[in-house]
């Protein structure tokens, strides 16, 4: 199929995707019910909820896309030149069900993207989804994937109904992670009803900012626990330009060191090595949502050059122009072939071409 945009030899590089979204018809159909009955928390409810009652014509088209693994979501690869997308369980996943129901939905929607990656197999790369509900399980699932399906890392929609990873209950993922040597990429979702009141009186609990801050609190409570030391070769992918944690970095680790010092935050340990390590070593960003070439340079001069990656955020941010910000990037020719293409093939695990 030939594309409407050049890519390639002609470019120099092909353009991988890092954080493109797919759903299950199951899925939201899940979703709508736990609203309507109530037991869906307050971001689920704020985000979803207009489905359930006149959704807009954008959320028609984005639903429409997100449910479509083959001739539409391809054709609009071709349209703005995207050769290979790496594709997910839309946020959050199986993750606001009861256990058994969400291993059932996540067992389905991976066994229904491992087809669609088999129908496409030079264009799709698939991702493990999770139950973190039941740890043991999604580190079954997780060799499930890597083992029978193909796939080339785990993504897991931060915190599950309130809880976050670093909790020592939730470590057989991580062992799984270790054992197969897969990366685990951490997708935003609304803030769990004990952080979300402020931001969603202001507007702001989903992708405006309350994505964003949740979980990059998410990211810093695994690095301040001291994930990293208790697994020196996990590797941690995260969008959005790392959830704004390049920029602050700096002051993370400085405030990070004086806290440790001082003794006053008692959860607060000594890491073998500093947050910016963690960052440098253990952590990949992705551009996606964030197609600004001041805050991808600042991302490549904070993580280095092979820690970040190209990302569309199809089909919540499809705009044709944002890849070609990516493609005018004032960066050397080897630099932006690493972020578009090849960083994405060592992380995953996977030739483009």
């Amino acid at each position: 199929m030939t594309h409407m945009l050049e890519t390639g030899g002609g470019r120099g590089y092909l353009r991988v995707a890092t954080e493109e979204a797919f759903a299950t018809r199951e899925q939201i159909d899940g979703f709508l019910r736990l609203i309507r009955e109530g037991r869906a928390d307050k971001g689920m409810t704020s985000l979803w909820g207009f489905y359930a009652q006149s959704p807009s014509e954008r959320a028609m088209k984005i639903m429409e896309r997100l449910v479509d693994l083959d001739d539409r979501r391809i054709a609009d690869m071709d349209a703005t030149g995207i050769d290979v997308a790496v594709l997910a369980l839309t946020s959050p996943g199986g993750q606001p069900f009861e256990a058994e129901e969400a291993r059932g939905i996540v067992t389905r929607a991976n066994d229904q993207l491992a087809a669609a990656v088999e129908r496409h197999p030079t264009r799709y790369v698939g991702l493990t989804s999770i139950a973190p509900q039941d740890p043991e399980w999604s580190a079954a699932e997780i060799r499930r994937g890597k083992d029978e399906l193909g796939f080339k890392g785990v993504m897991v929609n931060s915190h599950t109904q309130g809880r976050y990873l670093d909790e020592p209950f939730f470590d057989p993922i991580f062992r799984a992670l270790a054992e197969t040597g897969q990366p685990l990429y951490i997708h935003p979702q609304s803030p769990p009803d004990s952080m979300i009141d402020p931001l969603l009186e202001a507007g702001l609990d989903g992708a405006i900012y309350g994505f964003g801050v949740e979980t990059g609190m998410h990211l810093l409570r695994l690095m301040t626990t001291g994930i990293f030391d208790r697994y020196p070769d996990l590797q941690i992918i995260s969008g959005h330009g790392g959830e704004a944690l390049p920029y602050w970095l700096f002051r993370l680790n400085f405030m990070h060191q004086a806290g440790v010092r001082s003794g006053r935050y008692e959860r607060l340990k000594p890491l073998k090595k500093d947050l910016i390590a963690c960052m440098r070593e253990n952590m990949i960003v992705t551009t996606s949502g964030l197609p600004w070439e001041p805050a991808i340079k600042l991302c490549i001069e904070v993580m280095g050059e092979d820690r970040v990656m190209y990302a569309m955020d199809y089909p919540y941010q499809y705009v044709a122009d944002e890849v070609r910000t990516h493609d005018n990037l004032d960066l050397p020719p080897a630099t932006l072939r690493k972020l578009m293409q090849t960083n994405a093939e060592r992380v995953f695990g996977f030739s483009a071409g």
